[in-house]
């Protein structure tokens, strides 16, 4: 049993004078080991592929700089064939037996991937998420604002969240609220589409809506019911009436016969010689 005056160390009065003190916080191994700055670096360096003399077997399955297939090489001759054409070594598939590797100039590849890596960044469709807020009583003038708030959003590309907000005794009209959220999603269902559906969340009650993808623009609904035009060759044409109508001559009626007289004939004879 230690005394007042044994020379067995205290845990609880801490370590001896001049003793390093440790920061447990650090890793068993101080800075560099799994609790520091160097763990992260070691478990980048980790998921990287092994290249050149980093790769450690006596033998691989050796793929060209083209894509051809050289076979199972030693890896001194590997070694070998990659400072023949200044290229690097490197391992493709570990997990093969024998480990795969590649003749490729890794430096460019890291920076080919790294700058596509940047452009799929920069392309990508970036989406927010706009919330308009409304209360059990707000005003009419106030609900229209917020709609028309509501559909500039959607117009622009934006997930709109609709939130109602209760205070007090409010949650007692959660049902009659969530019919409100129902007719808001009916009022924009010409430009959304309701992705979640109302929902209690605390205090608040909300629902989601997703912009409405279009293929194209509609047409204007007086030019999608518009006959098509005739062709003018198609059109009946009406005749001509002449400005001036020549003399027609009598017709003469005799019984059920009608007979147009013609120029020709003459008046009825008075006699003569035969």
């Amino acid at each position: 049993m230690a005394g007042p005056y044994s020379s067995a160390p205290d845990p609880s009065r801490g370590a001896p004078p001049g003793a390093p003190a440790g920061d447990p916080s650090r890793g068993p191994s101080g800075p560099s080991g799994p609790g520091g700055r160097g763990g992260a670096d070691q478990d980048a360096r980790n998921r990287e592929p092994r290249v050149n003399h980093r790769i450690r077997v006596p033998e691989v399955r050796l793929v060209g700089v083209e894509g051809d297939q050289l076979g199972i090489v030693g890896i001194d001759e590997a070694m070998r064939m990659a400072t023949d054409l200044g290229v690097d070594l490197v391992e493709v598939a570990a997990a093969a037996r024998p480990p795969v590797c590649r003749l490729m100039d890794y430096g460019k590849f890291k920076y080919l991937q790294k700058k596509r890596t940047a452009d799929a960044k920069r392309s990508a469709t970036h989406v927010e998420v706009k919330e308009v807020k409304l209360r059990p009583k707000t005003d009419h003038h106030d609900y229209e604002t917020k709609m028309n708030q509501a559909r500039r959003f959607l117009s622009e590309g934006n997930r709109v969240k609709v939130t109602v907000m209760f205070r007090g005794r409010e949650m007692a009209y959660a049902n009659t609220q969530r019919e409100r959220l129902m007719e808001v999603a009916t009022l924009l269902a010409d430009c959304s589409a309701l992705d979640v559906t109302p929902k209690v969340e605390g205090r608040n009650m909300s629902m989601m809506l997703n912009p409405k993808r279009t293929g194209g623009a509609a047409k204007p609904a007086a030019e999608q019911t518009a006959p098509a035009p005739t062709p003018a060759a198609a059109q009946p044409v009406a005749p001509v009436q002449p400005s001036h109508q020549p003399h027609q001559p009598a017709v003469q009626t005799r019984g059920s016969q009608t007979r147009v007289p013609s120029p020709t004939d003459r008046g009825p004879s008075t006699g003569g010689n035969g």
